[in-house]
């Protein structure tokens, strides 16, 4: 039986900026009711670094976390993983950030992947859902924007930070980047929407349902659609017009930016896209920008029917329904040259990650069938029995991450040779391997360096940063001394 329907709202602060590879350090979250009232509590919890990974001094910098506070407040990341599943489990629990869907998500996505837990159920599973408000905020600044205070950057573009939002509407924000006062910051503003605008609302969270998406994208009419792929257009909204299902990712449809004009489009020859493509004819022909856009059904796209215009907001949003129809029109028109262009688009795409690296290519295939039982099983083994294991996954990625995971958290299970295996992987990845994803040591300290020099203020972060790294050579160092005798 699924429990009563709540929202999770929760925060992450990390040792850098790349959500697949950086690591976590804090993690706020406070649960409500669907009216947006708390109904527990809410807590803080922190990860203890490891040695292999360096955190990056201006994200420090910007948390005041430094490794060492982490090291002695949190937990190893096995645990801190656990506890997050848990509470992003409970049935019915909707879990929603502030542009969780680009960062947070891939944070705990990539969390638990290397901690052998399921990365996906969470979302849907159970009565499960996620959620974004930053989304939301776009979607109601260009067609509800009354009640709100908004804020613009100096050149006029809408301003969606949340420390800068949440001080235009008499939020806290002396402690901004604190995982808990940005989850109570991101809750105020949500708590402001549903107050003012709960007819939009209430539309939003219908469109975590995939299905309700789908139904949408195949009526296939002009919708307004609201993203920060669209910053540089006023309300960050564009009107698009759906094509087709993306030919190979389920979740995902192919549109039209309708305020671009399809017809130089709409005439490429084979020869030009086979010879340059879509991105080069867009700069060649300085047409404005790239008119197809990919939109994911199943992560809350924040869309609306063309019919909730008025000419208040045309006008604001700078919206011509003459020209947006006329568009949609000559493209209903083409429809052969349409499946070549949206043919082109997504096999242009780029893929996920530019460095192999077990950790980051969770996206590289589903866990096999094979392998899933042994996966459960994973988190609940001690380092003895995890030792016995050797390589037992059909998928490689597994092997490597179960490796690492035995490496980090229970080394002394580890033999000789293993010892020695982690001792390279470390040194190559901190010491000379171009390819690692993270900070190498050198990097690292020339980073703290330049933060010590930038912010003296900070001498007393700057110098634990520089312990840090200290602490990171002597284990490197202990390891060599100790293979020599």
């Amino acid at each position: 039986m699924i429990s009563e329907s709540t929202f999770l709202w929760h925060d992450y602060e990390t040792f850098g900026a790349n959500p697949r590879y950086d690591r976590p350090c804090q993690f706020a979250f406070l649960r409500t009711n669907l009216a947006l009232e708390p109904i527990e509590p809410p807590s803080i919890l922190y990860c203890q670094p490891t040695l292999d990974v360096l955190p990056h001094p201006t994200a420090c910098s910007i948390t005041g976390i430094t490794p060492q506070y982490a090291q002695a407040h949190g937990d190893p990341e096995p645990r801190f993983a656990q506890q997050i599943y848990d509470v992003m489990s409970r049935p019915g629990t909707c879990v929603v950030g502030y542009n969780n869907l680009r960062f947070d998500d891939e944070v705990t996505r990539h969390l638990f992947w290397r901690n052998f837990l399921n990365p996906y159920q969470r979302e849907f599973a159970n009565g499960n859902s996620r959620f974004d408000l930053i989304n939301v905020l776009r979607l109601t600044r260009a067609l509800r924007p009354e009640g709100i205070e908004w804020v613009n950057y100096d050149d006029g573009r809408p301003n969606f930070r949340l420390e800068d939002l949440a001080r235009a509407n008499g939020l806290d924000t002396e402690c901004a980047h604190d995982a808990l006062v940005d989850v109570e910051n991101t809750l105020g503003l949500a708590q402001a929407v549903h107050r003012h605008q709960p007819k939009l609302w209430a539309w939003a969270l219908q469109l975590r349902d995939k299905s309700h998406v789908d139904a949408l994208m195949r009526k296939v009419q002009p919708l307004l659609y609201a993203a920060s792929h669209f910053a540089n257009y006023p309300g960050s909204l564009a009107p698009i017009l759906p094509l087709q299902a993306h030919p190979h990712i389920s979740s995902q449809w192919v549109a039209w930016d309708l305020r671009v004009d399809p017809a130089p489009f709409l005439s490429m020859s084979e020869h030009e896209l086979d010879h340059g493509g879509l991105e080069s004819f867009v700069d060649q022909e300085r047409v404005g920008r790239m008119p197809l856009v990919s939109i994911k059904t199943n992560a809350c796209p924040m869309l609306a029917p063309f019919s909730v215009t008025d000419p208040e907001s045309l006008d604001r949003l700078a919206l011509e329904p003459q020209t947006i129809e006329n568009y949609a029109k000559k493209l209903s028109e083409h429809v052969d040259q349409l499946e070549r262009l949206v043919r082109y688009f997504v096999e242009q795409k780029p893929s996920w990650d530019a460095v192999s690296d077990p950790e980051t290519e969770l996206y590289a295939g589903f866990v096999p069938r094979t392998d899933q039982a042994l996966v459960n099983r994973i988190g609940m083994m001690g380092g003895r029995e995890l030792s016995e294991l050797q390589s037992p996954f059909t998928d490689e990625r597994l092997n490597q991450l179960l490796f690492r995971y035995r490496a980090r958290h229970w080394s002394e299970f580890l033999s000789p040779e293993e010892q020695g295996h982690w001792h390279d992987l470390v040194c190559a990845r901190l010491l000379a391997d171009e390819k690692n994803p993270g900070l190498s040591l050198e990097a690292y300290c020339e980073a703290v360096e330049t933060l010590a020099n930038q912010s003296p203020e900070q001498a007393e972060l700057t110098q634990a940063l520089r312990e840090w790294s200290k602490i990171v050579r002597d284990h490197l160092e202990s390891h060599d001394q100790n293979s020599t005798t």
